[in-house]
């Protein structure tokens, strides 16, 4: 878990036409180690029916699989974990059900980061950094400011999300930020697995530069 650099997200809202496993086996292949799948729209028969075909997808490719919001779904097929916002199951009701699996925390602010690294999350994402096309109910954007706060202060891992591209990712990354997640920009693009080796060279190379720092492992 502490060694993951890219978390890919599923939305098929960005390429119609495509089909969702082909689309993250691209990312997975491009270096994406977390898949989500992230579905607020499908019937729950037809999302069960994509949770299955990804646990067997992120099973072959020997990556982690994690299922947004839902709790009963995550165990249903066996996923390594469960995302959830600051309004969805609370922490501790969620770790009851999950047991030991993953459990990942949506933060907007440090004391919402504290608060889940305290409670025992086993991971935080951190934003959205920029404005994001992919939630319309979400916070205003956190900005640079909030990456840097969690590097300084945060022990469990984070992963800054939201409105991250290729071209403004070493700004994301010199706030230090050193796990990234992209949505549209990875399953959006006509080549999803240049792109997210792209993703991984710059996280890679700001690892390596000089003064880079952050307490994350």
């Amino acid at each position: 878990m502490n060694q993951f650099q890219l978390y890919g997200i599923t939305d098929e809202r960005f390429h119609p036409g495509r089909d969702i496993v082909e689309v993250m086996e691209q990312a997975i292949l491009g270096g994406v180690s977390i898949v989500q799948l992230r579905d607020k729209w499908s019937a729950p028969d037809e999302l069960l029916h994509k949770a299955r075909r990804l646990r067997e997808l992120t099973r072959k490719h020997e990556v982690l699989f994690i299922v947004n919001d839902h709790v009963e779904l995550a165990l249903e097929v066996d996923a390594d974990g469960v995302h959830l916002g600051q309004d969805d199951l609370s922490l501790a009701e969620a770790r009851k059900q999950m047991k030991s699996k993953l459990i990942g925390i949506s933060t907007h602010r440090i004391e919402e980061a504290i608060a889940a690294q305290r409670e025992g999350a086993d991971y935080i994402g951190v934003g959205p950094v920029y404005a994001t096309q992919t939630k319309s109910d979400v916070v205003a954007p956190v900005g640079l400011s909030y990456v840097s706060e969690v590097a300084a202060e945060i022990d469990i891992p984070a992963v800054a999300i939201g409105g991250i591209k290729l071209h403004n990712v070493a700004d994301v990354l010199q706030a230090g930020a050193r796990r990234i997640c992209a949505v549209t920009e990875i399953v959006g693009s006509p080549q999803v697995r240049q792109t997210c080796e792209a993703f991984i060279h710059a996280i890679r190379n700001q690892a390596v530069a000089p003064g880079a720092s952050g307490r994350q492992g």
